[in-house]
């Protein structure tokens, strides 16, 4: 058996400023990862390329892997990224002899010229090779279109946010296309959306609607379905199809496909108004955490999160903790490079003045970041090279690049020079943090911080600042989205 496996994943956040160049999907790098390298890097981890090598190796299959690219969210990526990664997969479609062929995507890819970067990309394979297998492996929060669906065999989702199940989800579709291949499988596909947009903060497979709806799915994949996915979306794309669909795959029932998935949608529909989230003041938020003894309490600067597409140098929440003086504070992170050079240049025990943050113009926004004015003493210079611990992306290396920590008397800042959503402890582990000692642990997060310090907080507290990934659509201007699409319409 010989197979074809690539990752190449991106979400798009049409509203944020940061830019998505080619070295961006390989930690800054110019030279793409791929081969030997690739599958060094990503065998045994929590990825879904890590379970796509593991069937392989079960099945003693023949490997080709033409890359491994994956940028953290941020604005549309470059026509001439896009094209120069998609083509080294192509290159290697274009040569035949595959059995089957397994592709690690997101499912939110939008690019200077598409909506809709993973269609493209299965309908120019398909353009190539229309018989072989082709079976993907998507984000919870992708944006699904009818070419994703008309140019694979198999689509495939997590179960879960935060996404702890990305490898389990890579073993499932790599399962599928080698069931297809030996013929035991026919799968055929159902898919749909409904005209609405699921707040990020109301999406977590820890609460309801989506705990509920994730379980059905997991139980008729065991019962009835091939595969059985739920897609929340994500919604801080303002292209035409952003929002919730699902894709049923059975074995040659189009019939069951197409039941089940209707049956899906109008579970989700149906729980529309809890997928709504209502925010508080940001003064508020912070003075009732100052009010609570017993931490760890988690304070969330949600609106600006580089797992969505956020810049991490909006300081409005860093800003009002200061201000409200709470004390014991660790906040991760705020990404401002010439501060931290700054900070590093000064050298660990010496004091600094840095003017941090509110660098990165947001003109998609009806407000503005500015910087905030710090002092304090510099604790800690690193390089930015650590690895998950997990439960998610387990074994994974981050780079965040020079890395400081200042610490103001009350507030441990952790300043660093790379993007990184701390969704796991290591990030705090590796600059001499345990989150354990602090009353309080401010993380520029939305969902995925509840794999890594979930068990950890006493609380958590939503603290609505500044940032392109907002829950509040009020802030946002959709021109592209279909209408009319609850909530931004009464439906």
């Amino acid at each position: 058996m010989r197979l074809l496996l690539a990752m190449f994943k991106h979400e798009t956040n049409t509203f944020s400023p940061v830019p998505t160049p080619f070295e961006r999907f390989f930690n800054g790098q110019s030279t793409a990862l791929l081969g030997d390298k690739a599958v060094a890097a990503y065998r045994g981890t929590g990825s879904a390329l890590a379970g796509y090598l593991e069937i392989a190796q079960r099945h003693r299959a023949e490997i080709v892997l033409p890359v491994a690219g994956e940028a953290w969210p941020s604005g549309p990526v470059d026509d001439a990224a896009y094209h120069r990664i998609s083509d080294m997969i192509l290159e290697q479609v274009s040569k035949g002899g595959f059995d089957g062929i397994m592709l690690d995507l997101h499912g939110a890819m939008v690019t200077e010229s598409l909506e809709d970067g993973e269609g493209n990309l299965l309908k120019r394979i398909r353009e190539l090779d229309a018989k072989t297998p082709v079976g993907v492996t998507l984000d919870m929060h992708a944006n699904m279109y009818d070419d994703i669906i008309r140019y694979a065999t198999v689509v495939n989702g997590y179960h879960t946010y935060p996404h702890v199940d990305i490898y389990e989800a890579g073993l499932r579709t790599a399962d599928l296309i080698v069931r297809t291949i030996a013929g035991e499988i026919k799968p055929v596909i159902a898919w749909g959306n409904r005209p609405m947009l699921p707040h990020v903060l109301c999406q977590g497979t820890h609460r309801e609607p989506n705990k509920s709806l994730q379980a059905k799915c997991i139980a008729l994949e065991r019962e009835k379905l091939l595969a059985g996915s739920l897609f929340v979306g994500f919604p801080q794309a303002d292209i035409t199809n952003a929002g919730l669909s699902v894709v049923v795959c059975t074995d040659n029932d189009p019939e069951l496909a197409r039941t089940i998935c209707d049956e899906l949608l109008n579970d989700a529909w149906d729980a529309r108004k809890q997928f709504v989230y209502e925010s508080e003041p940001l003064e508020q938020s912070v003075a009732r955490a100052k009010k609570i003894t017993e931490g760890p309490i988690v304070l969330l600067d949600h609106c600006d999160n580089c797992a969505s597409g956020g810049t991490l140098d909006s300081t409005v929440v860093l800003g009002e903790i200061l201000k409200q003086g709470l004390d014991n504070v660790v906040f991760y992170a705020i990404k401002d490079p010439a501060s931290a050079q700054q900070a590093a240049r000064a050298g660990v025990g010496s004091n600094v003045t840095l003017t941090l943050g509110g660098k990165v113009p947001m003109p998609a926004l009806r407000e503005k970041s500015h910087p905030i004015e710090i002092n304090g003493k510099v604790k800690i210079i690193f390089d930015g090279v650590f690895k998950n611990r997990g439960p998610m992306y387990k074994g994974i290396e981050n780079n965040t690049g020079l890395t400081v920590v200042v610490d103001t008397g009350k507030v441990e800042i952790v300043i660093i020079s790379e993007d990184f959503e701390p969704f796991d402890i290591s990030c705090l582990l590796s600059v001499g943090i345990d989150p354990l000692q602090k009353q309080y642990i401010a993380l520029k997060s939305r969902v995925h911080w509840r794999a890594g310090f979930g068990e950890l907080a006493r609380q958590s507290i939503d603290c609505a600042g500044l940032g392109v990934t907002t829950s509040d659509y009020n802030q946002l201007v959709y021109k592209n989205v279909r209408r009319p699409i609850f909530p931004l319409d009464s439906m």
